[in-house]
């Protein structure tokens, strides 16, 4: 069975017949204090969300960190980009 790419599920969510809402999505991604140094994680696994935004950043597109982490879904690689959207999104205060 082949998965979904990451681009068909976020821009055309109605292809894979559902979508996680937000919620859903940050559900995958743990913190845990005795892992990984207390970095958030994907679904517990020793996976940092830091180690997928390296790939991204590396030039690697979502279908070929699914390659090369078979462990993860194509769902925590969106929650990963979430996560990190929402860690960056606050409002600063102008004093």
């Amino acid at each position: 069975m082949r998965r979904p790419s990451l681009e068909s599920t976020l821009l055309v969510p109605q292809a894979v017949g559902y979508r996680l809402p937000m919620a859903s999505l940050l559900d995958r991604i743990t913190v845990n204090p005795k892992q990984c140094g207390g970095r958030p994680c994907v679904r517990g696994m020793r996976i940092r969300v830091s180690d997928i935004l390296d790939l991204f950043a590396a030039g690697l597109d979502a279908a070929r960190i699914l390659e090369e982490m078979p462990d993860l879904e194509p769902d925590d690689v969106k929650a990963c980009l979430a996560y990190a959207r929402r860690r960056i999104d606050h409002p600063l205060l102008a004093a």
